[in-house]
């Protein structure tokens, strides 16, 4: 186990190093710099001074380089439109991110993964072809489309929820929050939510055609309990491999949801940054979310043992 943890450890600074190179050589690609310095009323002089200060005058290799050097010291850089550093940025929007991601994931997982295991049981009945009708709306519904129809729903025509932000101005109470929270938490949850009811369908199709199942139920076990002990838990690999993608994707990709919402976090922050250039922003959100997806494939992989004995390292 030790091995199999420190050579996926050294796989993943490899991978980390592919990926913000990559990023970093793409993003200076793009036409223009950062926005602070394409401004017009700008003395060409002042414009020149500020490159030669934040050393956007070099080769990007050697910017790339000097930029690695700082991270390696944990300097994520300093935002130039903004100007603040990087690190601090992240740390401001990263908890409503957190909070956001956080209960969409226990909606999605909390309804999908019954919901799957009924339309499982019930396979091919009316219930069966309902669940999978509406699964398959859920995948193909645009985010943003559904984000507006519940804020015209809920905010603008029955008022009984607010239609964005994080909280009312003044307020900073718990109750305030979790009424902010309610629409975009339960627009992005019940997105993924479709996504999880297809995997926990699809195990369990699976796992209740094996002969472990036949055997328990030949038993007289209980149902329930041939459902819970023996199918759901060797279901549950597929469903963990969803979960570990699940996570860095609602952290980091939450963009649409965030700017439909006005939600102060980092899909919000990263739009914000790709707008003005912010090349320090950018890359700082592109290794958190890097170091994301890689730890939470990692934890996926370390759970597959436990789940199942049969998958060592």
């Amino acid at each position: 186990m030790t091995r199999f943890v420190v050579r996926r450890f050294v796989e993943a600074l490899v991978l980390l190093l592919v990926i913000t190179a990559f990023t970093f050589a793409l993003i200076h690609a793009a036409p223009g710099g950062p926005s602070i310095l394409l401004d017009p009323s700008m003395a060409p002089e002042d414009a020149q001074r500020l490159r030669q200060a934040y050393g956007l005058d070099q080769p990007v290799p050697i910017q790339y380089m000097r930029w690695l050097g700082r991270l390696s010291m944990g300097d994520l850089g300093f935002s130039i439109g903004v100007g603040r550093p990087v690190a601090e940025l992240i740390g401001n929007a990263l908890p409503a991110t957190l909070l956001l991601s956080g209960t969409a994931l226990l909606i999605a997982l909390a309804f999908g993964i019954p919901v799957g295991i009924v339309a499982a049981l019930k396979r091919d009945t009316w219930l069966d072809k309902l669940v999978t009708s509406l699964s398959f709306f859920g995948l193909s519904m645009p985010v943003f489309w559904y984000g507006l129809i519940l804020i015209i729903l809920f905010a603008v025509n029955l008022r009984v929820l607010p239609a964005g932000g994080m909280n009312t101005p003044g307020s900073e109470s718990w109750v305030d929050t979790l009424a902010h929270l309610v629409l975009p938490a339960f627009t992005l949850g019940t997105v993924n939510m479709a996504q999880v009811v297809r995997y926990t369908r699809s195990a369990m199709l699976g796992a209740v055609k094996q002969d472990y199942v036949r055997t328990a139920r030949a038993k007289g076990l209980r149902p329930s309990g041939i459902v819970l002990k023996h199918a759901f838990r060797n279901a549950l690999i597929p469903i963990v491999t969803l979960v570990g993608l699940l996570v860095p994707r609602l952290v980091g990709g939450a963009a649409i949801t965030e700017s439909v919402f006005s939600w102060p976090g980092l899909g919000r922050l990263a739009v914000a940054a790709a707008s003005r250039h912010d090349y320090a922003t950018i890359m700082g959100i592109t290794v958190m979310v890097s170091v994301l997806v890689i730890v939470c494939n990692l934890v996926a992989d370390l759970v597959y043992s436990a789940l199942d004995p049969r998958v060592t390292y």
